[in-house]
């Protein structure tokens, strides 16, 4: 009975075997390639696929995903013979399992190799400050050769991209310095404009406020021109409305001489000649009120004679030791 057992446990073993292999699951976004007898049959899709087992082949599993592949730095020669070295990310998509699998043998490796090779050709009719702000271009024409050159391999080129651009040490000292005389110099130019600018405002400034100061300066003075005339027609018509009489004058006349006296520094002023008709009027006024200002009496005032000498005369203000 053991051999039995045995034979049993063996034909059990060779079924399970045979199930597992004809039984494949494949993930989404993945194709698988089934071969018979080493030629290909058919592409295994996502799901669920049954094989003939110990007769169809699983030769690999292609990812159906875009994939992203960063390239080295190469170095490429520019039209005006310098050295840079370019590095380069690319976008592709395997679209035919069966193409990727047969038409080429490595298509990662024909990718990059074709990618340095084409850079070269395309940097190479360029000089250095177009290859620097030309980024787009270079990308369009890489991106049109390999999606040209590997559409027979089953790969479609999504996107090309330029990570860097980096010139010789001294290129890039140079363009440093370069850029820096550039931002001095447009740095001075915005100085100077802006110097200008403000000295223009200023004397624009200046120029306003000096009409305003002189028009309100003018303005001022005829205001207080006009002020003084209303004043003196203010006066004017008050004395002229008063009809003031020679007594009227004369007492006024006379309150005003001790002000005239008034200082230390006064030692010398000088007397009108009027100064006796204004007397004669004040004391002809006086002497109409009683005993005080008696007509002919001795006890009126007495007033200097006036003659026809000088219309003014000097006199000496009393010193007080």
């Amino acid at each position: 009975m053991e051999p039995v057992i045995i034979v049993l446990v063996i034909l059990v073993v060779l079924v399970f075997i045979a199930l597992i292999k004809t039984i494949q699951v494949i993930p989404q976004a993945s194709a698988s390639i089934v071969e018979r007898f080493g030629r290909y049959t058919r592409t295994l899709n996502a799901g669920l696929n049954i094989v003939v087992p110990f007769i169809d082949t699983i030769r690999n599993r292609i990812d159906l995903r875009e994939q992203v592949v960063p390239f080295p730095p190469q170095p490429v020669i520019t039209q005006d013979n310098l050295v840079v070295n370019i590095d380069t990310v690319i976008y592709y998509q395997v679209t035919d399992a069966r193409a990727a699998t047969y038409e080429v043998a490595s298509y990662i490796q024909a990718i990059e190799q074709l990618t340095v090779t084409t850079l070269r050709n395309i940097i190479g009719g360029m000089d250095l400050e177009r290859t620097l702000t030309s980024r787009e271009e270079i990308n369009a024409a890489l991106r049109g050769v390999l999606d040209e050159a590997t559409g027979k391999w089953g790969i479609r080129v999504n996107r090309v991209e330029l990570k860097a651009i980096e010139p010789p040490t001294s290129i890039q000292d140079s363009m440093e310095k370069q850029m820096r005389a550039d931002r001095d110099k447009r740095a001075a130019i915005l100085t100077a404009e802006g110097t200008r600018q403000a000295a223009i405002l200023t004397a624009e400034g200046e120029k306003q406020s000096q009409i305003l100061r002189a028009e309100g300066e003018a303005k001022a003075a005829a205001l207080r021109a006009e002020g003084e005339a209303q004043a003196v027609r203010t006066v004017f018509e008050a004395i002229h409305a008063g009809d003031p009489d020679q007594k009227l004058l004369s007492y006024q006349y006379l309150q005003m001489l001790p002000k005239i006296a008034e200082g230390d520094a006064n030692k010398l002023w000088i007397v009108p000649s009027e100064i006796g008709d204004a007397l004669k009027g004040l004391s002809g006024a006086m002497g109409n009120f009683g005993p005080l200002g008696g007509g002919s009496g001795g006890g009126g005032a007495s007033v200097p004679n006036q003659n026809n000498g000088p219309s003014a005369e000097r006199r000496e203000k009393p010193q007080i030791d």
